[in-house]
């Protein structure tokens, strides 16, 4: 008898199932340290509740903004991180809108333990960034964030500037100018957030030259990605990422920049965690910490991602209007 003849063909039919089978299976992990940029969508009815499912690997959220967002109840396990987007234009300013909001929320009952500060401050509006003077974001961390740590308890990220080098040479105007106010301190914060658009070489050396700078502080890498990659290359990336940011015991959270559909993607489509009818991809579904599904986004727009950016310049212009830009 030969029986690997009888099953040979039982085998052909079986072996493609596995295969797929063994590929949803292979990149799905669990990690306490993953989190969700919030991205506000005209789906978010829809979008919003995978988020919520309590079998996702997810954990805490931020938004860009200083209160949660409406979709996301407070009894959720998300547990949520405001963030100072930007500063009044003047470093000579007196407004704590950002203090007088965390300071009531906390008084209302809000759990509210750590907070993020100015996102991409030495980066353009155009792209995202609050595009802040080092000094004015300075004054403005002693009125608005130094009160949360003193008063409260409430744990301080330094400033998220971008992954190049004028990332790091603001934040060493920022640290002066700290320490011209502040001489015994300057703004003292409790870790460090870091962004990165490129390949994992890159990305390793940039965590290793933050943690060089900052060694006694933990870093959250709030923002990361591979912009217009293909989508194996993306898929290679995020897969060689997150096991890097997991066994590293100084990278206390992280957070994909990709909880949005594919045709709403500024960053590629390959990143998305959602296809543009709404579904999971891979990527999606690994990162939530459940299976492959099988589904790939793609472009509805031709890859220009203009909804994206529509969004982030209303987040923009929201953090404008209610810091009070312009006011002495």
């Amino acid at each position: 008898m030969r029986p690997t003849t009888r099953l040979a063909p039982l085998l052909s039919l079986l072996l493609p199932s596995l295969l797929t089978s063994a590929a949803q299976t292979a990149n799905s992990t669990t990690s306490p340290k993953r989190g969700l940029v919030y991205i506000s969508s005209k789906h978010a009815s829809t979008d919003d509740p995978i988020w919520l499912q309590s079998w996702t690997d997810l954990s805490w959220y931020y938004d860009y903004t200083d209160k949660p967002a409406a979709s996301i109840p407070s009894s959720s396990h998300l547990s949520f991180v405001p963030m100072l987007f930007t500063a009044p234009s003047s470093a000579s300013s007196t407004e704590t809108a950002f203090l007088d909001s965390i300071t009531s929320q906390v008084s209302s009952g809000a759990n509210i333990t750590h907070v993020l500060a100015y996102n991409e401050p030495d980066g353009d509006t155009s792209t995202g960034g609050s595009s802040i003077p080092a000094d004015t974001a300075a004054a403005s961390w002693m009125r608005n964030l130094a009160p949360l740590r003193r008063d409260h308890g409430i744990k301080l990220g330094l400033p998220a500037v971008t992954g190049s080098p004028n990332g790091i040479n603001w934040l060493r105007n920022f640290n002066t100018s700290c320490e011209a106010l502040n001489e015994n301190g300057g703004c003292e914060a409790d870790f460090i957030p870091v962004h990165w658009y490129g390949n994992f070489e890159g990305f390793a050396s940039h965590l290793g030259q933050m943690r060089a700078a900052y060694p006694q502080l933990p870093i959250w890498v709030t923002e990361f990605a591979l912009p217009g990659a293909k989508l194996k290359d993306v898929q290679t990336f995020y897969n060689t990422s997150i096991e890097y940011l997991d066994r590293l015991d100084y990278v206390d959270r992280y957070s994909w920049f990709g909880s949005f559909r594919s045709d709403a993607s500024n960053v590629g489509a390959g990143n998305a965690f959602l296809t543009q009818k709404g579904d999971l991809t891979d990527l999606g579904s690994w990162y939530l910490g459940g299976r492959g599904t099988g589904k790939v986004g793609s472009w509805a727009d031709g890859g220009r991602g203009g909804m994206l950016r529509e969004t982030m310049m209303a987040v923009v212009v929201g953090a404008v209007v209610a810091m009070g830009m312009g006011m002495a």
